[in-house]
């Protein structure tokens, strides 16, 4: 596997269990930070540069805003599942794209 992968594996479930403190403690509310989540993906699924881009290349920009909202439904006392785990589930919930390519 790529190491850069492997980073970016370790970042996002870092910023996962990051969202998750800030929940538990009251910070902000799983709400806020699912708003930010869907936010971030259509900005990612809107306008010129989607439309240049393939569906595996939306996919890919994509996973891990969808990890990260996935993670974000955990409940704040319940542990965050793991990587793999939540990367399957990404998977099994990805919508088709509408291409005309």
């Amino acid at each position: 596997m790529n190491v850069a992968n492997l980073q970016l594996e370790g970042l996002v479930m870092a910023i996962a269990t990051i969202n998750h403190i800030l929940v538990r403690k009251g910070v902000l509310s799983a709400e806020e930070i699912d708003i930010a989540l869907r936010k971030a993906e259509a900005s990612e699924t809107s306008g010129e540069r989607s439309e240049e881009l393939s569906s595996s290349h939306r996919d890919a920009i994509n996973f891990p805003i969808r990890l990260l909202q996935l993670a974000n439904q955990c409940q704040p006392e319940a542990d965050i599942p793991s990587f793999s785990t939540l990367a399957r589930m990404v998977g099994q919930m990805k919508e088709p794209y509408n291409d005309q390519m």
